[in-house]
């Protein structure tokens, strides 16, 4: 259990550190002043993936344990509701399914030891196919729009 936990927080990390770049350039709010919010959904994340390990019955998913968990944190009149939901309202959704949706892809290839052991340039190709899948879909939406007049 204790090495899923160092992977899920090395994870964590690396998706923090997206979540707050995306949320600085996308979203104007500075990394300092989303990391609170981001802390807080990293912490009830992995107190989620925890309680989903070390419950027997398996049938329900971790998303379910991490949602409810939420839920509870943010009830009003629960002690810190208040603040958890002021801190986690400085970090936008986007900023957060970008990332996330990028690790989805990745584990696909099951995990992140077995991705690095593809080497560098791996990590290079897989960069630029998603900046020419980004850059393509942005000019598309770009033409498409201006035909139709609506920028």
């Amino acid at each position: 259990m204790l090495k899923n936990i160092q992977e899920w927080i090395l994870l964590f990390i690396i998706v923090s550190v997206m979540v707050a770049v995306g949320n600085w350039i996308g979203y104007e709010v500075m990394p300092l002043e989303a990391l609170p919010g981001i802390l807080a959904l990293v912490g009830i994340s992995l107190v989620g993936l925890i309680l989903h390990r070390v419950n027997p019955y398996k049938g329900i998913p971790s998303i379910a344990y991490i949602g409810i968990l939420a839920f509870i944190v943010t009830i009003p009149g629960v002690p810190g509701a208040e603040q958890i939901v002021e801190w986690t309202s400085k970090v936008n959704l986007l900023a957060i399914a970008t990332p996330i949706l990028a690790y989805a892809g990745i584990s696909i290839g099951r995990s992140w030891a077995d991705f690095a052991k593809l080497g560098w340039k791996t990590i290079i190709v897989g960069m630029f196919v998603l900046l020419g899948t980004y850059l393509g879909s942005a000019v598309i939406a770009e033409i498409l729009l201006r035909m139709q007049g609506i920028i």
